[in-house]
């Protein structure tokens, strides 16, 4: 997982409540992983039927194009548990979403691939939504070991995180990552119990020997 420290850069206000559907829909959750989910993510908002980008939408715009904050209103990723939903955020370049608030799952799936969901008060989130309109391509900073968010006018605004997904943002552990930790205790472990219990591992070589048994 990549490691998150302090992020600066292009932020893009999102004025609606977005689910997990609208983040990446339906149909499109079988496409293969290695391809990347950029191209669908908020497609339905992002695109006409026909495929061609809907001007009015934020993302769309030039100034707003290569953001990798996004801002948005209340309850950020509510909806069905879909891992794609935070895939498609990481996979377009969005290394940070602030809200008022996130739905449970979404919020659990972000931190696990390295995408950072930051909470603010409503009125906070609305008052930097209104700066980012009013200088779009404005940046924004993100500073994780101070759990500080900066707004485009200087205004500092302090988040809480709990300290065990603060400490594997700031390390890139990933759930893999986390075990590997342990892998000298693993390792301690399964050569104890093989040799408690060798006989579990005493596979016979000629495998026809096993086939006979079963036979009989």
């Amino acid at each position: 997982m990549e490691i998150f420290t302090v992020l600066e850069g292009i932020a893009a206000p999102i004025d609606q409540t977005v689910d997990t559907d609208q983040l990446l829909p339906s149909r499109f959750l079988r496409r293969p992983r290695k391809d990347g989910y950029q191209n669908f993510l908020l497609h339905d908002l992002r695109f006409h039927a026909d495929g061609s980008e809907k001007p009015d939408f934020v993302l769309n715009k030039k100034p707003f194009r290569k953001a990798c904050i996004l801002v948005g209103e209340r309850n950020f990723g509510t909806g069905s548990s879909r891992e794609h939903a935070p895939w498609g955020l990481t996979d377009y370049g969005i290394r940070c979403v602030i809200a008022a608030d996130f739905g449970d799952i979404f919020f659990q799936n972000a931190l696990k691939i390295g995408l950072l969901p930051v909470k603010l008060d409503i009125e906070q989130c609305t008052t930097l939504r209104e700066q980012l309109h009013a200088n779009p391509g404005a940046s924004m900073r993100v500073d994780l070991p101070l759990q500080l968010v900066t707004s485009p006018d200087g205004t500092t605004y302090h988040f809480e995180l709990d300290a065990f997904r603060k400490r594997c943002l700031l390390e890139g552990l990933d759930d893999i990552g986390i075990t590997l930790q342990q892998d000298a205790e693993i390792t301690a472990f399964e050569q104890a119990y093989r040799k408690k219990y060798d006989w579990l591992f005493d596979i016979p070589s000629d495998t026809s020997q096993i086939n006979s048994t079963q036979e009989g």
